[in-house]
């Protein structure tokens, strides 16, 4: 259903003038860049589509959230946050993993369509 909602206010450009403030407003009030984290760090690990897109990433990108996520959990413990200049600069916060969560789901979806094909015999 969002994602039906999305796509209207992608597609409408009064819609989408209207929420973008909204959104950046949400953003800055998650605070999940100053602690450095990116979107993408926030999704929850236990689904297996997004285990199997976390495996598909290369070292360096396993590395880098690896230390992000500890950097941010060392910061909640000690109820700090990162100077300014170290914070998540929007143009920073791209979405590595989502291309590969997208790729997963249409090979899960693929796999779900041919298991569950019936072979009729003639």
């Amino acid at each position: 259903m969002l994602e039906g909602v999305a796509r209207i206010v992608q597609a409408n450009s009064v819609f989408r003038s209207l929420c973008r403030p909204l959104a950046s407003t949400w953003v800055n009030l998650a605070g999940y860049r100053r602690l450095g984290l990116r979107y993408d760090d926030l999704l929850r690990e236990e689904t297996p589509i997004i285990q199997e897109a976390i495996s598909r990433l290369n070292r360096e990108e396993i590395d880098l959230r690896n230390y992000r996520h500890r950097r941010a959990f060392q910061l909640s413990l000690s109820h700090q946050e990162l100077p300014a200049p170290q914070w998540t600069k929007p143009q920073e916060d791209v979405q590595y993993l989502q291309p590969l969560i997208e790729e997963v789901s249409q090979e899960y979806a693929e796999r779900d369509a041919f298991n569950s094909m019936i072979s009729v015999r003639k």
